[in-house]
């Protein structure tokens, strides 16, 4: 491998439901990490690669900082954050199209200083009018002194592939830090509790608040079958039902999307079972928060 070379680690962060983990999938084309509507749908630092001839660019998507509630497991969240910020090379800060808000100007003071830090305006294509979008950029490069702006829709992976050509001469020299085909530093196993986690906020809706977690119990390759089996654990015995639906419909769904997903990620044909358990007052306690992966 020649000097010319270059591998960095990417910081993308933002507040809650920026869009942070729809622009990692398109930036690495898998879906390596979850999406819904729900704030708090990412809990963990997640690296996704995407490698080119001459570069290796890894993002970590990050946790939407929290500052609503002090709980153990947004505690940890936050965490995980300042973590990234101290460890990267460069940082994407993710802010939506013509929006500003409280949440986005709590972010702000943790960018930091000492590296280059790229403003993504996502969603651009939902402003109709583009004229109104240079005073909105205005407007928010006055806020701190960002290398480079990018505004692009991170739904689309046309729009995505702009954005390396700006990192790379960021990014230092160095060797790759994974292969040619890695698209995650996570295992299969905890992919698969990711994938029935995003199942769960999407198809309860409402319904259910976000302190849902999902362990994967079994994870055994059958051959070119997938055996997996896995706990949806839930805060109060009132969720259980909400989570099994009627007849079972809601769970039955959840895993065959899930299984769906997990098929087309792993390239293998998978076997799911799904139990719901409860487990009051996980979100809240640093012992639980441990067991099921949250340190």
């Amino acid at each position: 491998m020649t000097l010319s070379f270059r591998t960095g680690l990417i910081a993308v962060v933002g507040r809650p439901n920026v869009g942070k983990s729809t622009l990692v999938n398109a930036l690495v084309g898998a879906k390596v990490s979850i999406v819904s509507s729900k704030p708090q749908t990412t809990r963990h630092r997640i690296l996704g690669v995407r490698t080119e001839a001459d570069a290796q660019f890894i993002f970590a998507d990050t946790p939407g900082f929290q500052t609503q509630y002090r709980n153990a497991l947004n505690q940890a969240m936050n965490r995980t954050v300042t973590q990234a910020l101290a460890e990267v090379d460069v940082v994407l800060w993710l802010v939506e199209a013509m929006k500003f808000t409280a949440a986005d100007a709590r972010v702000l003071p943790l960018l930091p200083r000492d590296k280059p830090v790229i403003l993504v305006v996502n969603k651009v294509d939902t402003v109709a009018d583009k004229s109104a979008l240079l005073p909105y950029l205005q407007s928010v490069c006055g806020r701190f002194a960002f290398a480079e702006i990018v505004p692009l829709s991170a739904e689309s992976e046309k729009d995505a592939a702009r954005l390396p050509p700006v990192l790379k001469p960021y990014l230092p020299e160095g060797e790759a830090w994974f292969t040619e085909d890695d698209v995650t530093d996570r295992s299969s196993r905890f992919l698969a509790a990711e994938i029935v986690r995003e199942k769960v906020f999407r198809l309860t809706g409402d319904e259910i608040p976000y302190a849902v977690a999902v362990t994967v119990e079994s994870f055994e390759e059958d051959g070119e079958l997938f055996r997996i089996g896995a706990v949806i654990w839930v805060e109060r015995d009132t969720h259980k039902p909400i989570v099994l639906g009627k007849g079972g419909e809601h769970i039955k769904r959840i895993a065959t999307e899930a299984r769906q997903d997990m098929e087309k990620l792993f390239g293998h044909k998978v076997f799911l079972n799904l139990w719901v358990k409860v487990k009051g007052g996980w979100a809240d306690d640093a012992r639980l928060i441990k067991q099921f992966g949250y340190e």
